[in-house]
């Protein structure tokens, strides 16, 4: 066999969702990368593969990848995988994988779980048109440009989030996307899988009564809301809301008409508005 690149998803948790071809391929290659190799271990154990590990993470893979390439071009076949999941996608390999089709040389994609996959078909949300955006960003500022792109998509939206985050990230969706349609798919496939449905903020009332919320977490999100006219700049919307306040109109109530014209949420107005 000439040298070759498995990519091989493996389980996102229930050790036995590990296909029979995926297990073949592991036990066939000369060596196993793996994210944590602990991890993958503990994989290959339960099923009988004693193939070497290497480790292969977002902290190495630009150094390791042209020596694997070269070990390829040479005649070894190797096997990449996640700590779960289809490989590659948010997770360590794109790097590789370029090389690899910069080389001209084999990739073979050794299908299996993929949590955005699942996640979406379990939601209830209409699938298709969707877009994967990754994991969602640490900080607020930048975590509020993310929903906004995942609002101007149109479409459906499969975002990660950390359990420590998931309410803040919960509440700049909603403040964005208005108040659409979500699931959180919490530990899919493990003893404490969850699926928690309904509008954004029915998802927050459950999830911030909770005492602590753990877990590998997906999230998807309907379609953000259509506003009913273009949005215009801050400037032309704080005259707009000053006309109608000078009419007579309380704040309040001028800032929820403005809203429902505009087919935002209220607290997205009052920042735009008062933005410097």
């Amino acid at each position: 066999m000439t040298g070759r690149l498995y990519l091989v998803a493996t389980p996102l948790g229930n050790l036995s969702d590990l296909s029979p071809r995926a297990a073949e391929t592991l036990r066939s290659s000369v060596v196993v990368l793996a994210e944590d190799t602990r991890r993958t271990m503990t994989l290959l154990r339960a099923n009988g593969i004693e193939t070497p590990l290497e480790s292969f993470h977002e902290h190495n893979e630009d150094d390791k990848a042209e020596r694997v390439v070269e070990r390829i071009r040479n005649g070894d076949v190797i096997a990449l995988v996640s700590d779960a999941g289809t490989p590659v996608v948010s997770d360590p390999g794109f790097p590789l994988l370029r090389r690899m089709r910069q080389a001209k040389l084999p990739v073979v994609p050794i299908p299996g779980p993929s949590a955005v996959i699942l996640a979406l078909a379990a939601s209830g949300i209409p699938p298709s048109p969707f877009t994967f955006w990754g994991f969602a960003p640490h900080r607020e500022g930048e975590r509020r440009d993310f929903y906004s792109r995942v609002a101007a998509s149109g479409m459906t939206g499969v975002v990660f989030e950390s359990p420590q985050r998931l309410v803040a990230s919960l509440e700049a969706a909603l403040e964005i996307l208005g108040d659409v349609d979500a699931t959180v798919a919490r530990e899919m496939t493990k003893m404490h899988e969850e699926f928690v449905n309904g509008r954004i903020s029915e998802v927050l009332e459950d999830l911030r009564a909770r005492d602590a919320i753990r877990g590998e977490i997906t999230v998807v999100f309907g379609a953000a809301e259509r506003r009913s006219e273009e949005l215009p700049a801050a400037q032309l919307l704080r005259d707009e809301l000053e006309r109608l306040r000078e009419g007579g109109m309380r704040r309040n109530d001028a800032v929820k008409a403005l809203a429902e014209k505009y087919g935002i949420s209220r607290n997205e107005l009052y920042r735009i508005v008062t933005a410097e």
